[in-house]
């Protein structure tokens, strides 16, 4: 305290200078006068007024490190302007006397390290740096740290820099990243390049892999980019664990080394940040107590992790963890007042930070300076197929929107707060509540209880209707006691036991294996939080996302909300949850009013009274409403995840462009933003924005072969179970009705001329009738055929050309799909019989078989066995490849090898080249 009053008592300059003492000291510098010069003090000397050459003044301090001139310091009373006085320092820079010159460190003669300080504020220009101009640290940079800058500049002279090293990335490699990570990356690249900012801001929506995304970042800059070390930030610190584990699990491009194999990444723990770190991982509330100069506990500590100030934080100089400690810092969809009360802690780093989240505020938009690099919404990742949309459910009680009012006298149940301990006491007046003391003040039971049993009750019927088991639902309550009255009212209701529904808070025992749990077992259906699986944790099969405490914050909505939003592979997700084949949606039940906040965005599914066929139908006349275009495009993304490869790039094809693309276009369509900027280019608003609805249907409504094959899918993997109506019997008759034969004749003939420019098989038989037809051809016709309104096989077509052609039909009891091609050559008239395709295939071997033996070239037994398989695998494949020799059943004999071996190495390629062209033909 009397060192304080001492320096308040100074002139201006004179206490700059103590407080600029005081930072050189605490940042290890050896503060002298030039009389009491000593340069092995220590590596970092700090000399008060050197006089440099004639003309160029008397230096306020002169920098050196290791013995050897690197900087000079230019120091101003408090208040001072400090740009207005680069003219100065740089002055000194360049005036260095011939005999200190001789041991400096100079960039063409000139010192390259020049500060800027007037005691509260430091401005330091590196001139090592590309376009090198002063920026703003918390403090003069430490010794060492300028040695190591140096260093680098000597072993590097072209690329002296991060700064510059940035400007010359290799390319990224996009083959395991989604668009919008590319984007991402190569915005705040580009920012890093640009250095118009040292912040940059990725918006991408809850579940499209933020984390992912910047360990891509971290490994590009760290390998390439001339980072050291990087801070992560995340929200909680039991998240720490997770993104731990994203480091651990990334496999690097090229050699496909983790990416802990080659920098390491620790937790920020007791023992502070260990010196050989690349990546520290912490909470922001973590990293404030160690720039205190306090301990962090090794475990999940809600009391730090949770905490959040009243005013903005002030940070002091940590010689622990100094301001240049890392180059990078990236805040994770960090604690909603990060920017705010915690800002403090972010400033005082020298480094570019990077902000991740997927609902930026306008708090979040002025710390990043408006510089958002990236943008991806959560409707643009449904239509990438990234999250799935979702739906809301509203359960609204009387005691939920009203409260309730007790009687004076009314005997009640009352629980300590502290100790839980309960006691029975009678009400000595009335006691009315309102709904916001729900849960806090009060705890109405049959509120809850009856919120849970209409849950119950609707669940099988409305919610998840067919479904058999209860979804896996995730329930957030307002504290850790309303949590534990929602799991034993859930455990009653449902009629359960423990290991049905668990509690899952900071305060629960084994949170973290309940967890694990509740991602990964089938038995743990229900798991109730309060804020510790809020934001950033993954629980992939999640389908039920249940509001029984209302949310302010449209940030902390988006990311609760984001707990149900994340795609799993089909097998993963039956594995927990058995009934249902794919996860396509999830259903956000809300029975406190939170989805009618004005900051919650619709679903994209906003029309559910209209028919699929009915949006395309409108689609087509370009009468699409903005709510059914939005529709549209959830209906076609949840197609899209229950669809197969083969199935979603056949519609690719029909399309001519990825149907994912169209779903994006129709998304951006009803996007606001979208909107706004297309009114801001346009002088008539509504007929714009319908213009923008236009083009983005344009490619479904000038398809009409799309909008059907739309249909045929859909019916295929939709089957309506109709246990309403009852039935009457009109007719019966025999399997082979002639009337009926005749008519599906006629409907396949005509399919083959109406579809002959869209399948493979039916062009290459029209184009080139002895041409030999692909299985994959036959295949995809066959998909094709077997969807609805047809639903045709090889065996009912057979039967049908049977009864309608009589006498020309061969018949069989064993249909396979190679039959499509003796359907079709006799359908379009180059055969005169319908004759099963193994019969055919059977009668031409044993035609070349007799052509060989008259040309003297006879098989063995041996080689017969492997002639006979092969015209085995043509008659149901069409055709054979080397690849199947290695397949039962000539496995049993060696496969490809024993082929060569059996049939000689020159011989047994000719041969299977022969048997594809004369038994195919």
């Amino acid at each position: 305290m009397g060192d304080e009053v001492a320096q308040n008592a100074l002139p201006a300059e004179l206490r700059a200078r103590a407080l600029i003492d005081r930072q050189l000291t605490d940042a290890g510098w050896h503060v002298q006068d030039r009389k009491d010069l000593n340069l092995f003090a220590g590596p970092g000397v700090a000399v008060r007024e050197v006089v440099m050459k004639p003309g160029h003044g008397r230096a306020d301090y002169l920098l050196y490190v290791n013995r050897r001139a690197v900087g000079v310091i230019e120091a101003k009373p408090q208040g001072t302007t400090l740009s207005g006085v680069e003219w100065q320092s740089a002055m000194y820079a360049d005036g260095l006397p011939e005999a200190i010159a001789r041991r400096a460190v100079t960039i063409e003669g000139r010192l390259p390290f020049i500060v800027e300080a007037n005691g509260s504020e430091t401005h330091f220009t590196n001139g090592y740096d590309p376009d090198a101009r002063a920026r703003r640290l918390f403090c003069i940079p430490r010794p060492e740290s300028l040695a190591k800058v140096i260093r680098d500049a000597e072993t590097e002279p072209d690329r002296p820099t991060w700064r510059a090293k940035v400007r010359d990335l290799p390319a990224l490699e996009t083959i395991a990243l989604r668009p919008a990570q590319i984007t991402a990356i190569e915005g705040i690249e580009q920012s890093l390049v640009e250095q118009r900012h040292d912040r940059s801001l990725v918006q991408m929506a809850t579940g499209a892999g933020k984390t992912y995304t910047a360990v891509t970042a971290a490994y590009r800059l760290l390998t390439y980019g001339g980072f050291q070390r990087v801070l992560f930030l995340v929200d909680r610190n039991n998240l720490a664990d997770q993104t731990l584990a994203e480091f651990q699990n990334f496999r690097t491009p090229g050699d496909g080394r983790r990416f802990t194999e080659l920098y390491p990444v620790n937790k920020l723990t007791s023992a502070g940040m260990l010196g050989s770190s690349s990546v520290v991982i912490s909470t922001i509330q973590r990293v404030y107590k160690v720039l205190q100069g306090e301990q962090v506990a090794d475990v999940d500590d809600p009391g730090v992790d949770d905490f959040v100030p009243d005013a903005p934080v002030t940070v002091s100089y940590a010689q622990e963890l100094p301001p240049e400690a890392f180059d990078l810092v990236i805040v994770d969809e960090a604690h909603r007042s990060i920017y705010g009360v915690w800002r403090g802690v972010l400033e005082y780093f020298d480094a570019h930070v990077v902000g991740l989240t997927a609902t930026p505020g306008k708090q979040t938009f002025a710390f990043f300076r408006q510089n958002l690099v990236s943008e991806y919404t959560y409707p643009q990742s449904v239509a990438d197929r990234v999250n799935v949309d979702f739906d809301i459910y509203r359960i609204r009680t009387e005691i939920s929107e009203k409260g309730g009012q007790i009687e004076a006298n009314t005997v009640v149940p009352k629980v300590d707060r502290r100790t839980r301990v309960q006691r029975l006491e009678a009400l000595e007046e009335d006691f009315e509540y309102t709904h916001k003391q729900l849960d806090r003040a009060v705890t109405a039971k049959n509120q809850i209880r009856l919120v849970l049993e209409t849950f119950r009750d609707r669940l099988y019927t409305e919610i998840f209707p067919g479904r058999s088991e209860v979804p896996k639902t995730l329930i957030f309550a307002k504290d850790d006691a309303h949590a534990e009255e929602i799991v034993g009212t859930v455990r009653e209701v449902f009629g359960k036991g423990n290991d049905f529904a668990a509690k899952i808070t900071y305060s629960a025992n084994d949170a973290k294996g309940q967890l694990q749990k509740f991602r990964t077992s089938p038995t743990l259906r229900i798991a109730v939080t309060v804020d510790m699986i809020a934001t950033g944790t993954d629980v992939k099969p999640l389908e039920c996302v249940f509001f029984m405490r209302d949310v302010r914050s449209a940030q902390y909505f988006e990311q609760m909300k984001g707990r149900g939003a994340r795609t799993i592979a089909p097998a993963d997700f039956q594995a927990v949850t058995p009934d249902a084949p794919t996860k396509t949606r999830f259903v956000i039940v809300d029975a406190v009013g939170v989805t009618e906040h004005e900051f919650v965005d619709p679903p994209l599914n906003r029309v559910k009274s209209v028919s699929l066929k009915r949006l395309l139908d409108k689609a087509a006349a370009l009468e699409l409403t903005e709510d059914e275009t939005a529709t549209l495009a959830s209906r076609l993304a949840k197609l899209e995840l229950d669809l197969t490869p083969a199935e979603r790039e056949e519609l690719d094809v029909v399309a001519g462009a990825p149907v994912r693309d169209i779903v994006r276009a129709l998304v951006d369509a009803v996007d606001p933003d979208t909107q706004a900027h297309t009114i801001a280019d346009s002088d008539e608003s509504p007929p714009a924005v319908q213009d923008l609805l236009d083009r983005a249907v344009e490619p479904i409504a000038a398809n009409p072969a799309l909008r059907q094959r739309i249909i045929e899918l859909r019916a295929a993997h939709d089957r309506v179970i109709d246990d309403v109506n009852g039935d009457r019997l009109i007719d019966a008759y025999g399997v082979v009705d002639p009337d009926r034969a005749r008519s599906l004749v006629e409907s396949w003939e005509a399919y083959l001329v109406q579809h002959r420019d869209e399948i493979t098989a039916i062009q290459l038989l029209q184009t080139a009738k002895e041409r030999r037809i692909a299985f994959a051809d036959i295949k995809q016709l066959a998909d094709r055929i077997g969807r609805p309104p047809h639903n045709w096989t090889p065996d009912l077509l057979w039967s049908a050309y049977e009864a309608v052609h009589i006498g020309k039909v061969r018949h069989s009891d064993r249909h396979t799909l190679t039959d499509l091609v003796s359907l079709l050559r006799y359908s379009v008239g180059v055969d005169n019989e319908l004759v099963p395709y193994a019969d055919r295939v059977s009668e031409r071997y044993v035609g070349w078989l007799a052509q060989q033996e008259q040309a003297g070239s006879k098989f063995s037994a041996l080689e017969r066995w492997w002639l006979d398989r092969m015209v085995d695998v043509i008659a149901t494949s069409a055709g054979i490849q080397p690849n199947d020799l290695d397949q039962a059943p000539f496995t049993e004999k060696g496969g490809i090898d024993g082929a060569l071996r059996d049939l000689g190495n020159d011989r047994a390629p000719a041969l299977l080249v022969a048997l594809n062209a004369e038994l195919t033909a």
